[in-house]
């Protein structure tokens, strides 16, 4: 795997400096913050390739680094955290995180992990100049970016790879298994809710700029297609 910049923000400074040789022992560059604060201060002035995040941190939680770091950034976040109950997990789904692992970790788990994020991103990221065009609609590949009527939307990392899977097979309805393979690049598990939160809150942001149009239709029985109805 190519080098990539990792943020780990961990306050426990033996767990952060863990991760952190677990990381750089497969060859990442890591970057070690100890609260909210300051892995914002580092994240508004780098650009990282992925963010491993705990959640109870001082100074700003993991939850209000999510959501202001998804303001304008779409690299993979990885919550790990004792904090990860199902109700937890929907939550930082629905803010903005693209995956999780629950401590205590295995350190295979972790790297297997933080490897399938990046070469999802890197896929969706690879160098081409083509753009998916419906409607009123453009999205970006090379930028990772989507407007609307000229209006940018924000997505995070899986909500983009999710509408540019659709948008490039827009007669084809995908089974939610189906999206889950595409776009984390593991097997399915059987767990639809994963999909179910990335869809939802990928539909809730078109429909406050597009009402009237309904990208994503439900398909009954099977799961989603790319639609302009």
């Amino acid at each position: 795997m190519e080098n990539a910049n990792i943020l780990v923000v961990e306050d426990d400074v033996d767990i952060n400096r863990l991760l952190c040789t677990i990381l750089e022992g497969a060859g990442y560059t890591c970057r070690a913050a100890f609260s909210g604060s300051e892995a914002l201060l580092w994240a508004e002035k780098y650009d990282y390739d992925l963010v491993v995040l705990d959640l109870m941190l001082p100074g700003l939680t993991g939850e209000e680094f999510i959501v202001q770091v998804r303001r304008e950034r779409t690299m993979p976040i990885i919550v790990a955290s004792a904090k990860l109950g199902v109700s937890d997990r929907v939550n930082v789904l629905k803010l903005g995180a693209d995956d999780f692992i629950p401590k205590p970790f295995d350190n295979a788990e972790v790297l297997a992990r933080v490897e399938a994020q990046l070469r999802r991103s890197r896929q969706f990221s690879a160098p081409c100049s083509d753009a998916l065009t419906a409607g009123a609609m453009t999205l970006e590949i090379d930028s990772r970016s989507l407007s609307i009527g000229g209006q940018e939307i924000s997505l995070t990392s899986r909500e983009f790879d999710i509408l540019a899977l659709l948008m490039r097979n827009p007669r084809r309805a995908f089974s939610r298994a189906q999206i889950y393979e595409a776009v984390w690049g593991e097997e399915f598990i059987g767990d639809d809710n994963t999909v179910n939160v990335h869809v939802s809150n990928l539909r809730s942001k078109l429909a406050k700029v597009d009402p009237d149009t309904a990208y994503i239709k439900t398909v009954w029985g099977i799961g989603f297609k790319f639609s302009l109805s």
